[in-house]
């Protein structure tokens, strides 16, 4: 039962080890050859982990030899567009000034309910609406609607541009600094002790403090049980 759990405990580390080096789209939304290369990755791990008798080498070498293989493939297709349209593909318009592009969808297999569905998830329920959309090669769906459609922005209404330049971004999640956002919005420790004195909040009781760099500030405390 050790010998099984310190093999476990390698895989994950070599597994979480391998997804940070490849990158945080690992994360999200998947290439075709990333989305490949997390599948072999899970099935070589699993092989060590229900089969004791082989050798730990087994998994270990063909991983890292896969995570080799996805580095050097986005550094392929990050220097030549031609070797990232072979592994990738290329977007697919799909709406072009309102009207479906049902040819487009027919070699994507994409069908209309498919279409509508992902439409919806960018609050849009209108095909008039979309002036542009397409299919990205992750498989998403990207959107640009009609002028009429699109939300107005604050230039357009004249309304002057917020103080701040930065968002409300999270300061302190709980209890723990976060520096480099303190640092993003010119704050530092002595100001989260000053702020957080007058909050009359220790550290340890803040659950999520935001901030901005115009110095607005959400606290949420947290619960006492």
């Amino acid at each position: 039962m050790l010998v099984l759990l310190l093999r476990t405990l390698m895989i994950y580390l070599l597994i979480v080890a391998a997804m940070r080096l490849m990158g945080k789209r690992q994360l999200g939304e998947l290439q075709p050859s990333e989305l490949v290369s997390t599948i072999l990755i899970s099935n070589l791990a699993s092989i060590s982990i229900e089969s004791p008798e082989v050798p730990l080498a087994a998994s270990l070498a063909p991983v890292c030899l896969i995570v080799v293989l996805e580095l050097v493939a986005s550094a392929l297709c990050y220097k030549s567009p031609r070797a990232a349209k072979i592994l990738s593909g290329s977007p697919v318009a799909v709406i072009r000034s309102g009207k479906i592009d049902q040819s487009a969808l027919r070699e994507l297999r994409f069908s209309a309910s498919d279409l509508l569905e992902a439409l919806r998830g960018k609050d849009v329920f209108d095909p008039g609406e979309v002036d542009y959309a397409l299919i990205e090669t992750n498989g998403s769906l990207s959107v640009c609607k009609t002028p009429g459609s699109d939300t107005p922005t604050r230039d357009d209404m004249n309304i002057p541009p917020p103080k701040a330049k930065t968002p409300l971004v999270p300061l302190v999640i709980d209890g723990q600094p976060l520096a480099d956002n303190l640092a993003w919005c010119g704050k530092d420790k002595a100001w989260l002790e000053r702020t957080l004195k007058k909050q009359r909040c220790p550290l340890s009781q803040v659950l999520v403090l935001l901030g901005d760099d115009a110095g607005a500030i959400e606290l949420i405390k947290k619960e006492n049980r």
